[in-house]
């Protein structure tokens, strides 16, 4: 039996049922009915699922292609972090060598600075 013929006697027999009350008073014929609905929702529930991955299969590639190209960003974004890190804890050794070898004294509040350079001491406030 085609698709056709099936769809003419679904809506034969509902033509049926609807001008009779067999539904209510026949069990068997209500299971009947039931099944053909209950059958006609789950194949348009898998055209809906096969559909909707069919959809997601072509999406998919391209968002993991966005997905992998914002990781490798951010990979190098916190490359260059760490290396700006580094930079800074190298400069901040740096700059404690400085203070401690008693080059720059802090004078008072408010980054007032006392530097002393070759023999001679001068002030400058931050």
């Amino acid at each position: 039996m085609t698709d056709m013929e099936k769809k003419v006697m679904v809506r034969l027999c509902a033509k049926i049922v609807a001008d009779t009350d067999l539904y209510e008073t026949d069990k068997e014929v209500q299971n009947l009915i039931d099944w053909v609905c209950l059958s006609e929702q789950i194949k348009e529930n898998n055209n809906t699922i096969r559909n909707l991955t069919g959809e997601y299969k072509k999406i998919e590639p391209d968002c993991r292609e966005g997905v992998r190209a914002q990781l490798e960003r951010m990979k190098e974004l916190c490359k260059e972090r760490n290396s700006l890190y580094e930079k800074q804890n190298d400069l901040k050794g740096q700059k404690q060598q400085i203070e401690s070898v008693g080059a720059i004294r802090n004078v008072g509040r408010g980054g007032c600075y006392a530097l002393h350079f070759c023999g001679k001491w001068s002030v400058k406030v931050i």
